[in-house]
């Protein structure tokens, strides 16, 4: 037996799992959870020590014999993490994650020293957002500036855990794209973005190599090979962006084929061959793991609705199904605005949990619970129009994540998108993305597209169609949802 590893950091945890590429199957996971430090003013922050012992803790419960069946790894990580390092290689400070809004004033400061948004979409093809990589570094120099005298390595989560295992700093346009000094168009590092970070310093030298994403990055070191117990030596492919990741997990390698995920944060993305840049701000225009494009909307608030709100009722996960099915299409008229976490889409950094609809008829647990399910549909509905706008007419969704486990939620997205609903047969789309590029690395002359047909399948009991019965009824409610918005905007924004 030989296999791929794919490591998937999240938010929540570190997953590994070994997939026998031969028998198209995966033969042993493992996962252990993340803490996460919370504090005033949207602070969101991880320390990259945590990720490492929870790799080293994954991969102690895979058995000693799969271990040594590993022939490649590939790394996915949670996007838009800035990991601080100095010239040991040692972080400098917690790694402020993609879900940290505290750096709004930074945003604005990056803004106006390049010359504006308009600017910014023109030349560089992405704005300057909270949750984005470049305000974090700013937000470093201006308030912990004797680290970032110190500062010599700027990483994402995906390429530390890639020098972790290689001793190698390296990255890839993919995930290189959501930071905001990457300029789309080009396909390269923006030395006009970085200067406007901060002009006094040489930025460009402190950031990884760019490899393409067929390419070997580098070597597991025989340090790490024998923390984890794997073979020296192996390959370890560029990696990329837990979104990016997930692209290649549900087949979306090659146009036509959208994909949603629901975790803690909701994206919904598609592969294009040339660039997607949206004027009207809605989707980010990325860059894949792929080398091409993938246009993408985040939300930051997807099951952190839901979980909030079964937390509230203290119900378990099969009781949120069950109650929601009680309600109808549209919940009587309540409407969720989940932004527990502020917002990045829309842009609502002071962005808090909002309800509106109701009455003395629809304030039950169940209605609650139904509107926080749809409120993930809505907000991702704006990346749906977003892509049916530039031209993409979508068949069938990929759903992701775990809310796709919902045959209520699958509904739910159904009716609201007016599209079936297909989930891949592998619910770990962003490891097993991993590690098919990890394959791909090793057969760099196998179009991923085959080897994305050869190896991710769509599981045909689980697939969801529409309800026609149901659209009038979703198209008033979100209609009213994005009227919502605009009366919350002068408080969130």
């Amino acid at each position: 037996m030989k296999t791929v590893v794919g490591i998937d950091n999240g938010t929540q945890s570190t997953k590994v799992i070994f997939y026998d590429f031969e028998s198209k199957s995966i033969v042993a996971e493992g996962k252990s959870s993340h803490e996460l430090i919370v504090g005033e003013g949207g602070r969101r922050e991880q320390k990259a020590s945590w990720w490492i012992a929870a790799l080293k803790d994954a991969f102690n419960q895979i058995p000693e014999a799969i271990k040594q069946t590993a022939t490649a790894i590939g790394v996915s990580g949670q996007q838009h993490g800035f990991v601080p390092l100095n010239k040991e290689g040692t972080p400098l400070y917690n790694v402020k994650l993609w879900n940290d809004t505290e750096t709004e004033e930074e945003c604005r400061i990056i803004t106006k020293a390049y010359g504006g948004v308009e600017k910014l979409i023109k030349e560089q093809g992405i704005t300057i957002l909270p949750g984005f990589t470049a305000p974090k570094v700013l937000w470093l120099k201006r308030h912990k500036p004797e680290l970032y005298s110190q500062l010599a390595h700027i990483l994402l989560p995906h390429d530390y855990l890639n020098y972790y295992l290689t001793g190698e700093i390296y990255t890839e346009q993919g995930d290189a794209s959501g930071t905001a000094y990457f300029n789309i168009y080009k396909r390269q590092w923006s030395q006009d973005i970085l200067k406007a970070i901060d002009p006094d310093t040489d930025l460009l030298n402190k950031l990884p190599r760019l490899i393409s994403n067929e390419e070997v990055g580098g070597h597991l070191s025989e340090e790490t090979a024998l923390e984890l117990g794997l073979p020296a030596g192996i390959p370890v492919s560029s990696g990329g962006g837990d979104n990016m990741m997930g692209a290649i997990g549900t087949a979306a390698v090659s146009e036509g084929i959208l994909t949603v995920s629901l975790g803690t944060s909701g994206t919904i993305y598609s592969y294009r061959e040339s660039p997607m840049v949206d004027t009207k701000e809605r989707l980010s225009a990325f860059c894949s793991s792929t080398n091409g494009w993938l246009p993408l909307l985040c939300t930051m608030n997807c099951t952190v609705a839901t979980e909030q709100v079964r937390d509230l009722l203290k119900k378990d996960v099969a009781q949120i199904s069950e109650l929601a099915a009680t309600v109808p299409p549209g919940s009587d008229g309540v409407i969720f605005l989940p932004f527990f976490n502020g917002e990045r889409t829309p842009n609502f950094p002071h962005g808090k949990g909002t309800l509106f609809g109701l009455n003395g008829q629809n304030l039950t647990e169940a209605h609650l619970l139904r509107s926080a399910m749809e409120s993930a549909a809505f907000g991702l509905k704006l990346g749906l129009e977003a892509f049916q706008e530039y031209g993409l007419k979508p068949k069938a969704i990929h759903l992701i994540g775990g809310g796709a486990n919902s045959p209520v939620w699958r509904q739910i997205f159904a009716d609201i998108f007016e599209v079936p609903i297909e989930l891949p047969v592998s619910s770990e789309a962003a490891a097993l993305g991993a590690a098919l590029q990890a394959l791909w690395a090793l057969t760099p002359s196998s179009p991923l597209t085959q080897l994305a047909k050869e190896h991710i399948q769509m599981d045909s009991t689980k697939t969801t169609l529409p309800k026609s019965e149901h659209f009038e009824a979703y198209r008033a409610t979100y209609k009213q949802y994005c009227q919502y918005i605009e009366v919350v905007r002068p408080l969130y924004q």
